[in-house]
């Protein structure tokens, strides 16, 4: 009885650390502190952790996947002695403040990934369970278990009812990650009202179709949710706790109410619950000393399971263990044997990619990925290192949303460098996953071939036209583009040791290796002269598979007498980090500029005078050559649009 009111006290401080927050920050979401401040409780006796050390490789991953759950996340950091204080809580939401309205990973210690898109951290968690298995292969041996923790996360109605949800819970059955305990708080209270407005499905049968292991429980029985957290560890399937609770629980007013989700709930409201609860009503962001020290406690064993584990690794008789971690720890990317292409060979950039890819698995033994069943397309398979979890290549199914982010757990899990790939429209599916990456700095690479009408017969369901403007725009975000297999592998020599995600927009078509001669500047500038002309009066500027089409009308307008300075723009990004000086040797303000790119371009106006692009209009079904004929990708059209710019 002694432990539960502890265990009780210990909750109800939480509520109202959450309650504080929200109420001095006047925004925020108060209905997610009260509901689940029971399971919080209960899973800090079972979370490996060590709040003086953020980072420790085999410690518990805890997401919140509803993100707008920072009341009691950032509750829950200071209690357990992460390097949060009292002050920072009362700055929540505030700007330049250690607690923002979301968790933002790298920003907040202890924040495993960001979240806020609803959906987003279920498959993050996925991701970071699938690191674990894959890891856990390369170094646990029968009597050594360098990995071998548990990922938790946390979610709510509206997480499932995200399709994300679906497709990373599938890909969880489907490899039995028995590492994955999934804790869905289900209150059937969404902003609207209740679930049932739009909802009725039988979430536990949904999840045992995808192969999971399913309990459920009442969400403020302590007894029933230590009994099913111990249960759930012990699995040999991926585990979904359904705890039944009640949203705001504790509050005078809004229990059950669907208001309590995301205002606060005010003075006299909370005056009434901590009266109710036996807490001093007028103190504010109130710890007492008992449930502090009770909390802290995480301090003390999170330091001596982070030495146990040090000393295992120390004492442990393989010494391949050890080695292969400082090489996952440490990447050499200097051991990369990177490909070489001949001058003039045909070949796609997609093709092109793939040895690339190939090259650097060899050589680093955290680099891995796949592709949402467009391996043979995207050339992304990795020749002779095995399927996932023993292996390399991950087949993620036809899910590119779930994917991205599956990627993004991943990297942020530590060790490990993603890569996933589609075809270049379907990145439209995994946006919120690519804007997740850079908003977190995460180094996760997304391969999109098809890049333009290239693609050909398949038509505009298939062609990309606004995907290249939607992505260059995107903060820190780097776009590469290469014009051939040559520069394909200079941009990616850049991109390995970016600490940030990019993307590679490859060619489905073959395209002519071109000799590796630059008239001025490098690809690792983002763009410099391929081809400068004395007395230039114009710079035809290009990217991908258009820089050839440049080249050839280069040659044609110096016959009719006209100079024209070539310019390959592989990364725009990168471009416009140089200084001006470089910009204005590779663009030359005293030219006037054409840009050519068979995507929408409207970015290109920060250099051109005009474009030749895919500005307004779809594609259409038909060969590729003919296509890029009839939407004025010709020498022809380009030597005719650049005799009018120049009058």
């Amino acid at each position: 009885m002694q432990e539960k009111k502890m265990l009780k006290k210990m909750a109800d401080t939480i509520r109202f650390l959450g309650l504080d927050m929200i109420q001095k920050a006047n925004s925020g979401h108060p209905g997610v502190v009260l509901g689940l401040a029971d399971v919080a409780v209960v899973l800090s006796k079972h979370l490996r952790h060590n709040p003086k050390n953020p980072k420790w490789l085999n410690r518990d991953r805890l997401v919140f996947s509803g993100g707008h759950a920072t009341g009691l996340i950032y509750s829950l950091l200071y209690l357990w002695g992460y390097d949060l204080t009292l002050e920072d809580l009362k700055e929540f939401r505030q700007y330049g403040s250690k607690t923002p309205g979301h968790p933002e990973y790298g920003h907040t210690p202890g924040v495993e990934i960001t979240t806020g898109p609803l959906g987003q951290g279920i498959a993050n968690a996925v991701g970071m369970a699938m690191a674990s298995k894959y890891l856990g292969h390369l170094l646990n041996t029968e009597t050594t278990k360098i990995i071998d923790h548990k990922v938790y996360c946390l979610c709510g109605d509206g997480d499932l009812e995200e399709g994300i949800s679906y497709e990373a819970g599938a890909l969880a059955g489907r490899y039995e990650l028995d590492n994955l305990i999934l804790i869905y708080d289900s209150n059937h209270i969404t902003i609207e009202g209740d679930t049932s407005l739009a909802w009725n499905e039988d979430v536990m049968e949904r999840f045992r179709a995808q192969n999971w292991d399913v309990i459920e429980i009442d969400g403020h029985d302590y007894d029933q949710i230590d009994a099913a957290l111990t249960w759930a560890k012990k699995r040999s399937k991926p585990v979904l706790i359904k705890a039944n609770t009640v949203i705001a629980k504790g509050s005078c007013k809004y229990e059950g109410d669907p208001h309590a989700h995301g205002a606060p709930l005010g003075e006299d409201d909370i005056r009434c619950a901590k009266e109710k609860a036996g807490f001093p009503p007028d103190k504010h962001f109130y710890v007492p000393e008992d449930v502090l020290v009770r909390f802290r406690c995480a301090v003390e064993k999170g330091e001596l399971a982070e030495r146990e584990w040090k000393k295992l690794i120390i004492e442990s008789p393989y010494k391949e263990q050890t080695e292969l971690l400082e090489k996952l720890q440490h990447p050499d990317y200097d051991a990369i044997e990177w490909p070489q292409f001949e001058p003039g060979s045909m070949i796609a950039t997609r093709e092109s990619n793939g040895k690339i890819l190939n090259a650097i698995a060899k050589a680093l033994p955290g680099f891995l990925g796949g592709s949402a069943d467009l391996a043979p397309s995207n050339k992304t398979y990795l020749q002779g290192m095995g399927e996932f979890p023993q292996g390399k290549n991950i087949h993620f199914g036809v899910r590119e949303h779930a994917m991205g982010a599956i990627a993004n757990g991943m990297a942020a899990y530590g060790l490990l460098i993603p890569f996933n790939a589609t075809f270049f429209v379907f990145s439209d599916y995994q946006k919120a996953a690519v804007r997740i990456a850079a908003l977190s700095s995460l180094k996760n690479y997304f391969i999109w071939t098809h890049d333009s009408i290239g693609v050909g017969e398949d038509g505009p369901t298939h062609q990309p036209v606004e995907q290249l403007t939607t992505f260059r725009a995107l903060p820190n975000f780097y776009t590469f583009r290469p014009a051939d297999a040559t520069e394909n592998v200079e941009c990616w020599k850049i991109a390995i040791r970016l600490d940030r995600p990019s993307g590679f927009v490859l060619s489905r078509q073959k395209l002519k290796t071109l000799k590796p001669k630059r008239d001025f500047g490098e690809p690792s500038r983002g763009a410099y002269i391929i081809k400068k002309r004395e007395n230039a009066v114009l710079t035809l500027l290009a990217s991908g598979s258009e820089v050839m089409l440049a080249l050839q009308a280069g040659c044609h307008l110096e016959e009719k007498g006209i100079n024209a300075n070539v310019v390959s723009m592989p990364c725009m990004e990168l471009f416009l980090e140089q200084d001006l000086e470089y910009i204005q040797e590779v663009i030359d303000p005293a030219t006037k500029v054409l840009a050519i790119e068979a995507a929408a371009g409207l970015e290109l106006y920060r250099f051109a005078d005009a474009t030749i692009s895919m500005e307004n209009r779809f594609g259409a079904s038909g060969p590729a050559d003919v296509l890029f004929k009839e939407y004025g990708f010709s020498v022809q059209n380009v030597v005719q649009k650049a005799q009018e710019l120049l009058g």
